[in-house]
């Protein structure tokens, strides 16, 4: 009887602390949480509730499986398990209270500097990301190594693989140059402000927005949604463009080939009014010149001003619309046509074109021309004159 009660009430009594302890903690971090709204921190250890309470109970078993004495002959490999699962479960528990604190302080800071500066708030963020996969990194790291040491083998093993640390660099540094290199690269974007989460970008001809960096790969966001992941070392080896970097404020412009007869003017009066109307115009500036002629018809340009290249985007699309609608509505005839009118023919002229030619290569005689005869004619003729002599020749 005995072997089934203290099974039953060590395994059973550390299952049941666990949960009671965990109850507890989950109501006390409930209350501070309702108690302090302005801080998410307590909500945010709430999540680490169930590594807490995986941890404590492994740790009571491991404490109390001894006294147990269930499956002595395996006392070692239970206990050894045991070990291995309060690692584990402390790590992911270190991992989740240091990430509720980092978030807890970043938002601390977003709340009171989204309105004045929000790019160094894209800045921090990038950063706390960067840093907490560092830290989770290093809590996984160090959770295997503690695993691993607690064989004996392994830890009889820790001094020669200490003498022969050197070389494993050496070699290691060489097999994983381009991971390495693309670790530095993702800590010089996190400290260096090279490019931030939410910045709008342009790499290798695709606009989009920066959704995730992580310490080897970053993901750009496209404008039709789709993602493109690409090595943290390009931004530190290649030249890209950054629209968010110095302030999200963008100048926009936009295209028209018109006629040369196109009313500037007007189209100048017509700018202004489209875009006092378009709420993405931020007020700053707004022009139209001509830029560039060609024979046919002469480039036009417009520059519009917005706070951020989503809205930039927006007035200019607006501002196309609006302008060509308004010139095929009053001034049709600026818009760009294909002429089709008849040339001008050179003086004495009038059918503007080569003039047609006749058997021998010479040009035909018009209606009002006399006939030029070459030298078989005339003797045809010669005798025809001479056989009827008093016929007269016509046409001559």
């Amino acid at each position: 009887m005995e072997t089934i009660l203290r099974p039953l009430t060590v395994v059973g009594g550390s299952v049941v602390l666990t949960l009671l302890i965990g109850w507890a903690t989950d109501l006390l971090l409930r209350k501070a949480d309702a108690r302090h709204p302005e801080t998410p921190l307590w909500g945010l250890l709430r999540r680490a509730r169930v590594p807490y309470q995986l941890a404590l109970c492994a740790a009571l078993l491991r404490a109390s499986y001894v006294e147990a004495g269930l499956f002595p002959d395996h006392r070692t490999a239970i206990g050894r398990t045991l070990t291995l699962v309060l690692i584990g479960s402390v790590a992911w528990l270190v991992v989740r209270i240091a990430s509720a604190v980092v978030e807890t302080s970043y938002s601390r800071y977003a709340q009171a500097n989204a309105d004045r500066d929000p790019a160094r708030v894209r800045r921090v963020r990038t950063q706390v990301t960067l840093i907490m996969r560092v830290v989770s990194a290093v809590v996984g790291v160090v959770a295997v190594a503690a695993m691993l040491l607690t064989f004996p083998e392994m830890r009889a093993a820790g001094a020669s693989l200490l003498a022969s640390a050197g070389i494993l660099g050496i070699v290691a540094g060489v097999a994983a140059q381009s991971t390495l290199g693309n670790l530095f690269a993702g800590l010089t974007i996190a400290f260096g402000d090279l490019v931030r989460i939410g910045d709008t970008v342009v790499v290798d001809g695709e606009w989009g927005s920066v959704e995730e960096i992580t310490l080897t790969f970053l993901t750009v966001r496209t404008w039709d949604e789709r993602r493109i992941t690409m090595p943290v070392s390009y931004f530190t080896s290649k030249p890209f463009e950054n629209w968010s970097r110095g302030g999200p404020q963008m100048t926009g412009t936009v295209f028209w080939h018109l006629d040369h007869s196109a009313p500037l003017d007007e189209m100048r009066e017509r700018l202004r009014d489209i875009v006092r109307e378009c709420p993405a115009w931020d007020g700053r500036a707004q022009s139209l010149c001509v830029t560039d002629t060609t024979p046919t018809t002469m480039q036009v340009r417009a520059l519009v001003t917005a706070k951020d290249a989503d809205d930039v985007w927006t007035v200019r699309i607006r501002v196309r619309e609006e302008m060509l609608r308004w010139l095929a509505a009053e001034h049709p005839y600026a818009l760009p046509r294909v002429n089709a009118a008849d040339a001008v023919l050179p003086p004495g002229r009038d059918d503007g074109g080569t003039p047609p030619l006749d058997r021998g290569g010479r040009p035909a005689p018009g209606p009002g021309d006399r006939p030029v005869l070459d030298q078989g004619d005339r003797s045809a003729l010669d005798k025809a004159v001479r056989r009827f002599p008093d016929q007269p020749a016509k046409g001559l």
